[in-house]
């Protein structure tokens, strides 16, 4: 068991040994899918990663802390559709063992410190409500007095309707919060995994001084079909798409996951740790 399993303990499921590849349809055996950084070895197709495998993947297995685990969500509203948002939250904590949509830890990268923000699809499908925002915003505050880099790697498919004018209102704290990033000259970083979407792409994963997105991520607002419905136009191939961004001068960089930890680290090498970076030698 891992440093961050340790971390982030939740029930354990028996796991199916082969998977298949929904792009080219290859059979994959699972332990070797994993150990390709979850990426098909035949197409190259990004499977999704869980947060805990996020962490895995990025950070030394050495000095990580989880930070901001007693703010947890509540129910203001006392939303209830076909079940209740209480329950809709029981249930993700049991099948993600996370507390919330957000992880926050302070750790490092190939020896770099850093504060570490990262999103989970599978707890109500990555939705920003009132705690991710301040969790990300309280991550901004600690990334900005101690003067550490932070970096986002976001996947969501927007708001959490359940919170109604709370959840919208996170838009503007995150903002907020990379604004105190900018004032202390503290680099910020993000990679936009597959999806990233609604009020999350219209904050702060789009304010990064540098943005990273993974091959073939979907990034935009309002989902395609929507846009199509509302325009009454057929969009062009690949659109929303992060090769597809980059074209437009939307995001930075397209990284392939295996080269993404090496990436960031010579970029806050370039941005903030410049002693270690030999160019600057």
């Amino acid at each position: 068991m891992g440093i961050f399993e340790k971390l982030f303990r939740k029930k354990k499921e028996e796991e199916n040994l082969w998977t298949k590849c929904p792009e080219c349809k290859t059979l994959l055996y699972v332990p070797d899918l994993k150990r390709n950084y979850k990426v098909c070895p035949k197409c190259d197709h990004h499977f999704p990663l869980s947060a805990v495998e996020r962490l895995e993947f990025l950070l030394d297995d050495t000095g990580a802390e989880r930070l901001f685990e007693s703010v947890l969500p509540a129910d203001p509203l006392k939303f209830k559709d076909t079940k209740s948002y209480r329950d809709r939250l029981k249930k993700a904590k049991e099948q993600t063992g996370l507390s919330e949509a957000m992880v926050v830890v302070r750790g490092f990268l190939e020896g770099r410190p850093l504060v570490l923000t990262v999103m989970d699809f599978g707890f109500i499908g990555g939705s920003m409500g009132s705690v991710v925002g301040e969790r990300f915003f309280r991550a901004c505050r600690l990334a900005a007095e101690e003067g550490v880099p932070l970096v986002a790697v976001t996947c969501s498919g927007g708001a959490r309707m359940q919170e109604g004018i709370l959840s919208l209102m996170q838009m503007a704290k995150t903002t907020l919060g990379v604004s105190m990033l900018r004032e202390r000259g503290v680099p910020y970083i993000t990679v936009l995994t597959n999806p990233t979407t609604g009020g999350v792409a219209a904050s702060f994963a789009f304010l990064g001084d540098i943005i990273i997105a993974e091959p073939k991520a979907l990034v935009g607002f309002a989902g395609p079909r929507v846009i199509e419905q509302t325009i009454k136009q057929k969009l062009p191939e690949g659109f929303q798409r992060a090769e597809f961004l980059l074209e437009k001068g939307m995001v930075d960089m397209v990284v392939h996951r295996r080269d993404l930890k090496g990436r960031i680290a010579l970029l806050l090498d370039l941005t903030h740790y410049r002693e270690r970076c030999s160019s600057f030698s």
